[in-house]
């Protein structure tokens, strides 16, 4: 089977080399000459609105995808007439935009955070009315990674904020206080059928998610499961996605959802059975699912900026690195660790955690570490 991927960063290249077992080829559009997943595939160098992109991945695909929600919509309904692509762009406008995302959730029963659309100064002045601070002004598309948002605290900023992003339009979200941030990542093939993965509890600095810790037999498994479930049947969805949830104590709200392999899903390529990568191409090919239980505790370090030693990674017992080929710099995810327990105990499990977490300058999360949820 011939897959079109558009986008070629690391999921895309994750994606190939999952499709290494499962007798299919790639390609990729994307405009970048160095993108790091071209030597897994072809790589068809265009802007993804150039009209060559489109028919080139159409003549030559079975199926489509795409690696990230930036990607123009126009172009994902244009491929739609002529190839089979999922998820599809219904999915796309949904998640890739947050008003229309935070809507949705509300609709479908979900809770999420409170929030106000803004596009004008005067609609910030109004919508911290509505909201209250603390808040965050964001971008209503093509933030990640804790950039195009602005976190607001007194009224005297919101000038200087509201200039810094305008004049795109923007949504207000309320500070929401929780106990633990979390992901749900579930896979849904063309028959409808979804495997979920167990929850990962997820730890950020300044935007970016630097540590997820996959979690056994965790008491809300069943209810993030009904709230990816309702996403997921919603819109018909077919291939991995992935629900972001902040634990209130009481109950989950939603904050965002991806509709491709997500980084905290990063953990499953060594401790799943089949890796969220794996079964994203199975469901987008209209095969049966594989296996998402896990086979040992484990936990994903994101590499940011620049690649450690990987000498002294392999001298931790259980840890895997996946360099991504990227050129280091600064605030760039350019690999990942995943550690594997290898029926190791929980302690020593974590504490070889915690040596990576400091290798790597991430120490500060040493304390959340030895706090999670995973000892519960």
């Amino acid at each position: 089977m011939k897959v079109g991927i558009l986008g070629g960063g690391q999921l895309a290249q994750m994606l190939a080399q999952a499709g290494d077992s499962l007798d299919m080829d790639f390609a990729f559009v994307a405009p970048e000459k160095d993108a790091c997943a071209a030597p897994f595939g072809q790589h068809f160098m265009y802007p993804y609105l150039d009209p060559k992109a489109e028919q080139k991945l159409a003549d030559w695909s079975d199926v489509v995808t795409y690696e990230f929600e930036s990607i123009p919509v126009p172009l994902v309904q244009a491929l739609e007439q002529k190839v089979s692509v999922h998820p599809s762009s219904e999915a796309l406008i949904l998640a890739s935009d947050r008003l229309n995302e935070k809507t949705m959730f509300n609709q479908e029963g979900i809770e999420t955070a409170k929030f106000a659309t803004v596009d004008s100064l005067d609609d910030l002045v109004a919508a911290v009315k509505q909201v209250g601070l603390p808040a965050i002004l964001k971008t209503r598309r093509d933030g990640y990674d804790g950039k195009g948002q602005v976190v607001l605290r007194d009224e005297s900023e919101l000038a200087v904020a509201w200039e810094s992003l305008s004049p795109v339009a923007c949504i207000l979200e309320s500070m929401v206080n929780f106990e633990r941030e979390v992901s749900i990542v579930a896979s849904r093939n063309v028959s409808g059928d979804i495997a979920f993965y167990p929850l990962a509890e997820n730890y950020h600095r300044e935007g970016i998610l630097r540590l997820s810790l996959s979690l056994q037999n965790d008491p809300k498994q069943q209810e993030a499961e009904g709230i990816i479930r309702k996403v997921m049947e919603k819109v018909e969805y077919v291939g991995t996605m992935a629900v972001e949830l902040f634990d209130l104590g009481d109950k989950f709200a939603a904050n965002e959802l991806s509709p491709r392999v997500h980084n905290s899903g990063h953990w499953s390529m060594d401790g799943a059975e089949a890796s969220q990568f794996k079964n994203h191409l199975l469901a987008i090919a209209g095969m049966p699912l594989g296996d998402t239980s896990i086979k040992n505790a484990t936990a994903m370090i994101n590499l940011i900026g620049d690649i450690p030693d990987k000498g002294i990674v392999e001298q931790i017992p259980g840890a895997v690195l996946y360099d991504y080929g990227k050129e280091p710099r600064a605030g760039r995810k350019v690999g990942h660790i995943n550690l594997v327990a290898n029926g190791d105990n929980d302690k020593n499990f974590l504490d070889n955690a915690c040596k990576l977490l400091e290798l790597v300058g991430q120490g500060e999360l040493i304390d959340s570490v030895n706090k999670s949820s995973f000892y519960k």
